[in-house]
């Protein structure tokens, strides 16, 4: 591989691009409408109430946060065991639960986002969470439910294909899909958007790993996937909406 190509990919961890940015032109400085906070939920998907997630994981929450940091690894390996559906809330409330709504282009949530732009939405591939049939589902944090997208016993192993075939995400509770919808970074910050997306990313995974570890719980972040098949198997348009990182989560 050339230098050259190293020099191209090495940008994009610079912030070099945002002096070559002139943000009194961006959308947010226009003034135009920002993207919806939450992908919108077509009416006749099925929608299924979780338990208020920032108290259960403030019940189930066992071990300080200093605790939970130094104990903190990746887990491959899960007991057949499910989790429950309070188990799951606490775990999506740590990832991107919200904290508060503070204008119609604001909300505050569990974890840090350049602007407050939170670019993530975040698609479950449950296999074995009590009271949750099988199948492919997406968090709508504003109203804490599930949205059922796809029932399908055969979920697990379809993500796990989709990654590689990394066999332990089938085994897996559930696996996490989280997916960005750049426009939403893109309306206030232009050019400069793509790489705070990916920081974005860093701080939603480190939040699920702790908070895995204060459940007795075990997850693993993954990075290497098969784009069209992850964005196939979510049913997201790879362009405007794409999967950017995925976890499994099991008890270990």
């Amino acid at each position: 591989m050339s230098k050259k190509h190293f020099e191209a990919n090495r940008f994009f961890l610079k912030d070099t691009i945002r002096q070559q940015i002139d943000f009194s032109q961006t959308d947010q400085s226009r003034r135009l409408p920002a993207p919806p906070m939450q992908k919108p939920c077509p009416a006749d998907v099925p929608k299924i109430d979780l338990p208020v997630g920032k108290d259960a994981l403030v019940k189930l929450g066992r071990l300080p946060v200093g605790e939970a940091i130094a104990f903190r690894e990746s887990v491959r390996q899960y007991k057949s065991d499910p989790l429950t559906l309070e188990e799951l809330a606490a775990l999506l409330w740590a990832t991107q639960g919200v904290r508060c709504v503070v204008s119609p282009e604001t909300a505050l949530r569990s974890v840090p986002s350049a602007g407050a732009r939170h670019s993530f939405e975040t698609y479950i591939a449950v296999n074995r969470v009590k009271n949750l049939r099988v199948g492919l589902y997406r968090y709508l944090p504003f109203e804490e439910k599930l949205a059922q997208l796809v029932l399908d016993d055969d979920i697990g192993r379809k993500a796990a294909d989709a990654c590689f075939g990394q066999n332990f995400i089938a085994t897996s509770a559930m696996t996490f899909f989280w997916t960005a919808i750049p426009a939403r970074m893109e309306w206030r910050y232009d050019l400069a958007a793509h790489k705070v997306i990916a920081i974005d990313a860093g701080h939603v995974g480190q939040n699920l790993y702790l908070a895995c570890q204060s459940i007795d719980a075990g997850c693993c972040v993954v990075a290497a996937y098969n784009q069209s098949a992850c964005d196939e198997l979510l049913g997201v348009d790879s362009e405007e909406e794409f999967t950017i990182y995925l976890a499994s989560i099991g008890k270990y």
